[in-house]
C-alpha cells in the first residue's frame, strides 16, 4: 500500500493498492476467519463481515437509489447497513446484489476506516446523515455494482472497494480451480468464455456481470 496526497477527489490523502496486494489481503482475511473453502463454492460474505468487524449486518428502509452504507466511529467500523427493499425483492438477482453490496461495504471497512481516523472532519468521502455520523454511502446506478469499473483517475475509493468485492466473493485460487475444465490448450478461454461465466456465476452465487468482469481481470 502507498499513501500520498490526492490530486483529486474528496480526501486530502489517497491510498493506493495494486491488484496483487488486494488479492493477497482478501485471501489472508478469509483464511484467518476460516471462511476460505477448499473447493469452489459461495463465500459466506455476511459471516465474514460479522466475524471480521464484530457486528451484525443491518437491513433498513433506505432512500431510493441507496444500496447500503458503512458507518464509522472513533474505534473503526460501527455498522454495515443494506437496503431492506433489495433484500425483500425475493429474486435470485436481487439476493446476489445483496451479496455484492455487502462485499463492497466490506471493502470500505477493510481499506478506508483509517481515513476517518486521520480525517475526521471530511464530509465528502464520509458523507454525513442527519445525525452527522460519518458514513460511506453506496449508491445504485441502475447496473450491477461491479459493472461500474472505475480507475484511480476517478472515484478511487469506490474502485478499491470493488476490487475487494471481487476478490472476496471470487477468490483467485478458487476461480482457477473452477475454470480449469474450460481452458483450451493454449491457456485461453476462447469460445468457452460465456459458458464459463455462467458456470462461475452459479458456483459463487453472483450475477453474471460479476463473474464476467472477474474472469476478464484474471484471464485478460
Amino acid at each position: 500500500m502507498k499513501i500520498f496526497r490526492a490530486k483529486q477527489g474528496p480526501s486530502k490523502v489517497q491510498t493506493y493498492f495494486n491488484e496483487v496486494e488486494i488479492e493477497d489481503m482478501c485471501m489472508q482475511e478469509l483464511k484467518k476467519l476460516d471462511l476460505l473453502p477448499e473447493k469452489p463454492e459461495p463465500i459466506r460474505i455476511d459471516r465474514f463481515v460479522e466475524k471480521r468487524f464484530n457486528l451484525t449486518i443491518q437491513y433498513e428502509q433506505l432512500p431510493e437509489g441507496l444500496l447500503g452504507y458503512s458507518r464509522f466511529g472513533i474505534k473503526g467500523v460501527e455498522a454495515v447497513v443494506i437496503t431492506q427493499s433489495l433484500d425483500e425483492e425475493g429474486t435470485v438477482s436481487a439476493a446476489r446484489r445483496v451479496r455484492t453490496t455487502i462485499a463492497h461495504e466490506a471493502g470500505h471497512c477493510l481499506l478506508h476506516a483509517h481515513l476517518f481516523a486521520t480525517q475526521r472532519q471530511s464530509k465528502k468521502i464520509f458523507e454525513s446523515g442527519h445525525d452527522a455520523t460519518p458514513r460511506v454511502l453506496c449508491r445504485d446506478n441502475n447496473q450491477e455494482l461491479v459493472g461500474k469499473r472505475r480507475s484511480y483517475q476517478g472515484d478511487w475509493w469506490e474502485y478499491q472497494a470493488n476490487m475487494v468485492m471481487s476478490s472476496l466473493l471470487m477468490p483467485r485460487v478458487l476461480v482457477q480451480k473452477a475454470i480449469r475444465p474450460y481452458l483450451e490448450i493454449m491457456g485461453e478461454l476462447g469460445s468457452k468464455r460465456e459458458e464459463a461465466v455462467a458456470v462461475l456465476a452459479e458456483i459463487f452465487d453472483v450475477n453474471p456481470v460479476v463473474a464476467r468482469i472477474r474472469l476478464s481481470d484474471l484471464y485478460r
